[in-house]
């Protein structure tokens, strides 16, 4: 294992306690983000203004993990670790500054374009809206003109955040998303009382949210000596690298969320609710993903950056199998406890104010078909890194052409049969695909081996996840009483189901002999 301490980052911070570090932060983001789910539900319910917002935030939100959290930060991380390792800090400064006039202009651009052409893009992501409600569909292009900035400021966000991140500095990027929840469960109690439209306010807390987050981050790329002044230099030697590995990269790192973007398509051509209850779910399963998957990913991208250019080739298959060791690890009892809890966590977390209990019932149809794919989402998180930390950016875009042609094939035979809960399943199909090809690639090329231990790890794995579905399966009251639970009746027999299958299930991985030195990398 490569002992060398890497660049940017103190001796003490492992790849374990830098994971860490990020998920408990995405986890106050999550925990947080639940509770503006819970108040958006109570306010608005699965209806057609809360259809016609989700639309609406979804749109310049995929695009956010399309541009600056997906293609952009796996194309620019690469880049300036790579200029961090060979070139002095003047031309490091110069890149920055460089990349952050180009991406400025090019996404100031864009959102003049997408604010003017608003009408044409609600038309073209929701359908279902344009043929089938003018009502809805007029809200949501008042809400998207107001909502779409939010790209540009986000973006910029995570162009800063990206900068930290490569300085090791893993903690305030990760905290940056809090402000969206807080901005938008402050517009939701103090804005709204004030508009004639109530469902305006969640469209401004997402714009009064962008402001507010890549303010944070000014003050710490300051003191890193990194602030930008940009400058607008698209022939810059890194730029043009930058976009080089973007243009595949657009496509190749955000299958996924491609995939569930044509699930809202497909969706609005269905019953009122659907994009609701496929919101909640989605909501639901992003959690584990957030707080663990991407937290994980967020760590591994530059650390292996700097071993491929640091030509540490061992070191690179080693983080890249302590990578899959924890996906497993988490992702496996997470994906379980959304199957088996599914009615019990949506009646906790939703069911109350506007959402009725038959909406529990098909949020729950499509939050267990997300579940089956959890594990290959986190998968994808992980395994991406492998590719794009090495520049290649050709390959994802070669497996997500097969994952996006699979998924749509599946939408097409499964949501006449299994409505909104079939686009949810064709998507968490397909991401098995692509995390299966992105793996079967990475060993063809032989930039990641399997390492020793996995035999006995699979078998502690299997003996602690029989466990926890026993525990679920048999814990869990009736939905019925669920429904008819008070509020901390509710929370504290979900904090019981929490707190009891963590419990089993790290308590069987102790008695089967794994120790807490296993998971260090």
């Amino acid at each position: 294992m490569d002992k060398a301490p890497d660049q940017g980052v103190k001796k003490s911070a492992g790849l374990l306690r830098s994971s860490a570090v990020v998920g408990l932060m995405t986890l106050l983001s999550r925990v947080l983000g639940l509770a503006r789910d819970i108040v958006i539900a109570q306010g608005f319910g699965a209806g057609a203004s809360a259809d016609a917002f989700f639309v609406a935030f979804k749109i310049p939100n995929f695009l956010r993990r399309l541009f600056a959290e997906g293609a952009f930060s796996q194309a620019f991380v690469p880049v300036l670790s790579e200029y961090q390792a060979k070139r002095d800090r003047a031309a490091v400064k110069a890149l920055v500054d460089r990349v952050a006039g180009s991406l400025g202009l090019t996404l100031s651009g864009l959102t003049a374009v997408a604010v003017l052409g608003a009408p044409v893009l609600t038309a073209l992501f929701a359908p279902g809206f344009y043929w089938g409600d003018s009502d809805k569909f007029d809200l949501t292009v008042d809400m998207l003109r107001v909502t779409f900035p939010y790209l540009l400021l986000i973006s910029l966000t995570a162009f800063a955040g990206s900068i930290l991140n490569s300085h090791g500095r893993f903690a305030v990027p990760a905290f940056t998303p809090v402000l969206l929840n807080l901005s938008l469960i402050g517009a939701v109690w103090w804005l709204q009382p004030w508009l004639e439209t109530p469902v305006m306010a969640l469209a401004w807390g997402v714009l009064i949210a962008g402001i507010a987050q890549l303010l944070l981050q000014l003050p710490f790329l300051l003191r890193l000596g990194l602030l930008p002044r940009p400058r607008v230099d698209y022939r810059h030697p890194g730029v043009s690298q930058i976009i080089k590995l973007m243009i595949p990269a657009l496509f190749g790192v955000s299958v996924s969320q491609i995939n569930l973007l044509l699930d809202t398509v497909l969706a609005s051509f269905l019953q009122t609710g659907s994009v609701s209850w496929l919101y909640f779910s989605d909501r639901l399963m992003e959690l584990p993903l957030g707080v663990f998957g991407i937290a994980i990913a967020t760590v591994i991208l530059p650390s292996l950056s700097r071993k491929y250019a640091s030509r540490s080739g061992e070191a690179f298959a080693q983080t890249l199998d302590w990578a899959l060791r924890m996906v497993l690890l988490i992702g496996l009892p997470a994906a379980l406890a959304l199957c088996l809890l599914a009615e019990p966590l949506i009646v906790t977390l939703f069911h109350y104010g506007a959402l009725e209990a038959r909406d529990v019932t098909m949020t729950a149809f499509s939050l267990r078909a997300y579940s089956l794919g959890l594990l290959a989402f986190m998968l994808i998180k992980v395994l991406a890194p492998g590719y794009f930390s090495r520049q290649d950016t050709r390959t994802p875009v070669k497996i997500g052409i097969w994952a996006m042609v699979a998924n749509m094939g599946l939408n097409l035979a499964l949501i006449l049969p299994l409505q909104h809960a079939g686009l949810a399943l064709a998507t968490s199909l397909s991401a098995f695909l692509n995390a299966g090809l992105l793996l079967r690639g990475l060993l063809r090329e032989g930039v990641f081996r399997w390492q020793a231990g996995w035999g006995v790890y699979g078998l502690r794995l299997l003996a602690a996840i029989a466990a926890l579905a026993l525990f679920l399966f048999w814990a869990p009251a009736p939905v019925q009483s669920w429904l008819d639970y008070s509020l901390w009746e509710r929370v504290l027999n979900m904090a019981w189901l929490c707190l009891g299958g963590v419990g089993c299930y790290f308590v069987v991985l102790y008695l089967a002999g794994l120790r807490p030195r296993h998971l260090r990398h």
